[in-house]
């Protein structure tokens, strides 16, 4: 049986970082974060100190393990421990102590990234890259000591580590992260990990073991391209058929089922996706009307995210997908922070219905977290209108939209050339840009002035009769300070506006992140922001329209947001 045991624990090359070895740092929780640091967040994943990154359900506890700096907030020179957090509900996290440390000659320069896999008789073994005393990549296994511990504190490296050393044919710093680990209809485990081959070509090897300790690679790479470069970080899972939203730990008797092949591009820092099918006879996966360049792929985030993985939670029967948003401001203000890199909220992910792109919508455990509400139904926002939304604090929120267009002439035409840079466009036709349809939508983490704010918003133009939504996060105003990344990110929604007439929009707000779901998850755009204005005042929110046509607002529902307990001190 092709099974993806999907156990849950999945690594990222992100980490947060800090000056002190310990995890367990207590915060204020009603100020959520001291004063002088209103850029940490209050209810998204991090580290209470230093540079962090991958999760698991096991025997009815999350554990999240992650590359964690112990010695400060930046990557330092590689050398990284594996910190380790754990969960009842994905949103309040304590921490313990590292479960891996760089101490043995497989892995002296660093435990980089890896994920586990949930064995038969239901205890998880962890593959991970080990960068070993000659600054090899080599991949290495390890297990807990004590299995019966739910919060599986310890583990132990088996001394007959590298259990998959350097090919010959690969680069010496170019072979890591590999996958959780699945078995073929032939008993057979499976792992896919990344490498960069005969020096230049970007590729997905699959590995085999009857035992998990004896590997062999298969002839045939799951995916190679020389166009993309290395890629990184690889993610393959099976998926329920279109429009269920019920995730698959592994794939029916007869393995027929789409799969999503996830892949992150070292030359972009972005992931890229694409459905298709995979051949668990000859380990191979053809992807449906893509090429073979994953950058030409969908996209799983638009903004500001890298790295990403997903497991199968069996508590709730769903895919969960978490990704890494690393700092944009500059290294030495994240180490006078003391910290830097945050994962998104976790994300539920499953297939549209129309069986070409995933649908990502934050996990329903987030709400609760919502405390003080507000709403509006059947008001407008006129061309050129900003409406307050007055009654919630507007650095820690969750807003949900609906947005009613009541007629799409005046829409802008665009030229073919911008179909294919969705990010340019949105630099183009900014949010103070007057429009056609739009740019309608939200100014968050906005200063009383709105000197400072950062806009999410739609607008919808027409190419070859055919009307396009394109959706954009635009950081230009985002902060007056200087030193920052303060691009516009887009994306085109990928939906029939001219039948339904209507798009959604939730948007999360949390001190520096601001992560957007436009069309039901079918864009996502997740932003680092650096305001100055929240360390001396509050910030607002506004619904916003600089289209000459007025637009609806059929919903307007917004939450302020409690602080999760994450990473407070545990017992370690």
């Amino acid at each position: 049986m092709a099974v993806l045991r999907l156990a849950a624990v999945a690594f990222h090359l992100c980490l947060l970082l800090c000056p002190s070895s310990s995890l367990g740092r207590l915060y204020d929780e009603a100020a959520n974060t001291p004063r002088y640091d209103m850029s940490r967040t209050a209810y998204h994943f991090q580290p209470a100190k230093n540079w962090q990154n991958g999760p698991m359900y096991h025997n009815g506890m999350y554990h999240f393990f992650y590359q964690y700096n112990p010695h400060g907030a930046t990557w330092g020179n590689g050398n990284l421990s594996w910190g380790h957090s754990v969960s009842v509900d994905l949103v309040n996290w304590n921490a313990l102590h590292t479960a891996l440390d760089p101490d043995s000659p497989f892995d002296a320069n660093g435990c980089w990234s890896g994920s586990a896999t949930i064995l038969p008789d239901g205890h998880p073994a962890m593959l991970y890259t080990g960068i070993d005393a000659a600054g090899n990549q080599v991949q290495n296994v390890a297990f807990p000591k004590n299995a019966s511990d739910p919060l599986l504190r310890e583990w132990v490296k088996p001394d007959y580590n590298p259990v998959i050393p350097l090919p010959k044919d690969v680069v010496h710093d170019s072979f890591r992260d590999p996958s959780t680990a699945w078995r073929g209809r032939d008993g057979l485990w499976r792992v896919a990990i990344a490498a960069k081959v005969n020096v230049s070509v970007g590729s997905t090897l699959i590995y085999r073991s009857k035992d998990f300790r004896r590997w062999e690679r298969n002839a045939a790479p799951l995916y190679e391209s020389s166009a993309a470069g290395m890629v990184e970080c690889p993610d393959l899972f099976p998926v329920a058929e279109p429009g269920a939203q019920n995730g698959l730990n592994c794939a029916p008797l007869n393995g027929v089922a789409r799969h999503v092949l996830k892949l992150s591009v070292m030359a972009t820092t972005q992931d890229y996706y694409v459905v298709g099918r995979y051949d668990d006879t000859a380990d191979t996966f053809e992807a449906s009307g893509a090429d073979n360049d994953s950058r030409t792929w969908r996209r799983l985030d638009y903004g500001h995210v890298y790295a990403s993985k997903s497991f199968f939670d069996a508590r709730k029967n769903r895919r969960v997908l978490w990704g890494w948003a690393n700092e944009s401001d500059t290294e030495a203000d994240y180490v006078a922070r003391g910290w830097s890199g945050v994962q998104t909220v976790p994300r539920k992910i499953w297939l549209d219905s129309d069986g070409k792109q995933l649908l990502q919508w934050p996990i329903k455990e987030i709400e609760t977290l919502r405390k003080k509400k507000v709403g509006l139904q059947g008001t407008k926002v006129n061309s050129g209108g900003v409406n307050e939304i007055i009654g919630v604090a507007g650095s820690q929120a969750d807003v949900e939209v609906v947005f009613k267009i009541p007629t799409l002439e005046g829409a802008e035409n665009i030229e073919p050339n911008e179909l294919l840079d969705p990010q340019n466009l949105c630099g183009k036709k900014g949010a103070s840009i007057r429009g056609g349809i739009g740019p309608f939508g939200l100014l968050v983490l906005a200063s009383g002035d709105l000197q400072e704010h950062t806009s999410v918003f739609f607008s919808v133009f027409k190419h070859d009769g055919k009307y396009k939504v394109l959706m954009c996060t635009d950081l230009t105003r985002s902060t007056t300070r200087a030193d920052v990344y303060k691009p516009s990110y887009g994306g085109f929604v990928d939906m029939d506006i001219e039948e339904t007439k209507s798009i959604s929009l939730r948007t999360l707000i949390d001190h520096s992140v601001v992560e957007s779901f436009g069309g039901g998850g079918r864009v996502c755009i997740t932003a680092r922001v650096y305001p100055e204005h929240l360390e001396m005042s509050k910030s607002h929110m506004y619904m916003f329209n600089s289209g000459t046509t007025a637009v609806k607002v059929s919903k307007l529902e917004a939450w302020e947001m409690a602080t999760a307990a994450v990473n407070v001190a545990g017992d370690g």
